[in-house]
């Protein structure tokens, strides 16, 4: 099966490769009109930011790799449009982007006529990646200052088109992607992402943590490859623990959002850039569940 490549079209768009790159500044290249600046507060901090042509942001974390948080992020994206909203989905993983293999999309990004980039669209939910102008097989070796100025871009400069929902990827951590996030934009929640094993779990609990500090919402925690159903004798095996995460969501007073089981479809049909909500009406129910949870403690 091909890659899908659709982008939003509008007149006179330029291809995202055509304009000049200035490095520092300007990593991702974007054509400037007038020098851009985040506006300050009187102690210099930044002021927090809506941005434009999005209604709700939420992240999707985990502060540690390996746990299928971006397969979460992807899956519950649309099953959220599934509930009838509008949602696009950004990748703010700078030097590991999944959305792009994820949504099965390819190409660089159009430019629009005020020097914004156009999102690619799959199974009718925008995105934007740094894996849309970097190849694949091309390492992103940029030091901090440069990788801020690429996520501010990401944020700032790609034209949505009226979204009630953006989903953040959020990459692993809880560095300076999480502090730029969390210092710059309007976050309606966040949700966090964990496998019941108390080796995740002690990461969880950072990103729980860090969360509280910067004064973002929590709105729960996802248990994902909680359990495993063996296909022959239906047996349920809890291979990373049993209920872990929902112990730690208790103890800090947190929803539990839903509980996606281990099972090799997601895994293969993720890969394949078929996402299961689009293509498993059952293996779609835990996010369907944790959708719903989403739009009930945000509407």
């Amino acid at each position: 099966m091909m890659s899908a490549r659709i982008v939003t079209m509008m007149p006179r768009a330029r291809w995202f490769q055509t304009c000049a790159r200035v490095m520092h500044e300007n990593p991702l290249g974007l054509p400037r009109k007038k020098k851009e600046s985040i506006p300050l507060m009187s102690r210099g901090l930044p002021i927090k930011q809506r941005i434009s042509g999005v209604n709700r942001v939420i992240l999707v974390s985990s502060a540690k790799g390996g746990v299928g948080k971006s397969t979460v992020a992807v899956n519950t994206a649309l099953a959220l449009q599934s509930l009838g909203r509008r949602v696009g989905i950004l990748d703010a993983d700078i030097f590991g982007p999944s959305i792009p293999r994820l949504l099965n999309l390819t190409g660089e990004p159009r430019i629009s006529d005020n020097g914004k980039l156009l999102p690619l669209i799959n199974y009718g939910i925008e995105s934007m990646s740094m894996g849309y102008l970097v190849s694949s097989e091309k390492a992103v070796v940029w030091r901090g200052l440069m990788v801020m100025k690429a996520l501010q871009q990401l944020l700032f400069d790609v034209q949505w088109s009226n979204l009630d929902y953006l989903v953040i990827d959020m990459p692993p951590g809880t560095g300076d992607t999480q502090l730029t996030i969390s210092q710059q934009l309007k976050v309606d929640g966040a949700v966090i992402v964990s496998t019941p094993q108390d080796i995740a779990l002690i990461d969880a609990v950072k990103g729980i943590a860090m969360f509280k500090q910067v004064e973002i919402p929590l709105l729960g925690l996802v248990q994902n490859m909680s359990y495993f159903v063996c296909p022959n004798c239906k047996h349920e095996a809890h291979i990373f623990g049993s209920e872990g995460a929902r112990r730690e969501a208790a103890k800090h007073h947190l929803d539990v959002l839903g509980s996606i089981p281990l099972n090799e479809a997601i895994c293969v049909q993720s890969d394949k850039g078929k996402p299961v909500v689009m293509t498993d009406p059952e293996l779609a129910k835990p996010y369907i569940d944790i959708a719903s949870n989403i739009v009930a403690k945000l509407e």
